[in-house]
């Protein structure tokens, strides 16, 4: 606008709106399918993470085994695994679900494993007290205890699943935010390119406001 830098290299303002206007069904038809890869991913590494945080709590052994492995699994880039995702799956929604669920698995584990083991220990020795089982614990004391970092965690994960799908997309397929992406810069269409990132952040903020509603309803009568 001001032509200190090229719109070439940086679109003005109004070039990346009319960019998102002209392509919006376009658009929208693309984040259906994005939507659902993160939805599906983010679903499993929920399940995933609160089974390994289970496991992590009720047997010491497991415990030791798995919690290193959370950590080290942090020090490779899922990025460069894509590929290799790609090769063994094809490239239908399967990769681009499996590494959404490995991106958010572990936010999901570990801030569980945490909730779980910050509760005081009077409400478990109460429980214990009263003849009650570790599944009951569980189900009346540990899990509605441990909302909060369940939340904290899905707050994290919700961002990461969506962008995770849009990043899985570039390596292949047919549909997608990340497959638009993908051909608009081929052509170097840079305003599209934009809109497609002021599309992606407008729905990560909807997600995080989703999440957001969901905790003030579920954790408002926890301790």
């Amino acid at each position: 606008m001001l032509g200190v830098v090229d719109a070439f290299i940086l679109p003005p303002p109004m070039a990346v709106l009319q960019a998102f206007c002209s392509d919006f069904t376009l658009l929208m038809g693309h984040s259906v399918s994005t939507l659902m890869q993160a939805f599906i991913g983010l679903s499993i590494s929920i399940v995933a993470g609160y089974v390994a945080a289970v496991c992590m709590d009720r047997f010491d052994y497991w415990r030791k085994a798995l919690y290193p492995m959370l950590i080290l699994s942090q020090t490779v880039p899922y990025i460069a695994i894509a590929p290799l995702l790609v090769l063994w799956l094809g490239y239908g929604m399967a990769p681009k679900i499996v590494l959404v669920s490995l991106t958010c698995f572990f936010p999901i584990a570990v801030n569980v494993y945490d909730g779980i083991r910050g509760i005081h220990r009077e409400y478990i020795d109460e429980l214990s007290v009263m003849g009650g089982s570790y599944m009951e614990g569980l189900r009346f004391v540990k899990l509605p205890l441990s909302l909060p970092g369940f939340f904290s965690a899905l707050k994290i994960a919700t961002t990461y699943s969506f962008v995770g799908a849009v990043i899985a997309e570039w390596i292949g397929g047919t549909r997608g935010l990340g497959v638009y992406m993908t051909r608009v810069r081929r052509t170097f269409e840079f305003d599209k390119m934009f809109a497609v990132i002021l599309l992606i952040s407008l729905i990560s903020l909807g997600l995080m406001g989703v999440v957001k509603f969901m905790e003030k309803r579920l954790t408002k009568d926890v301790i």
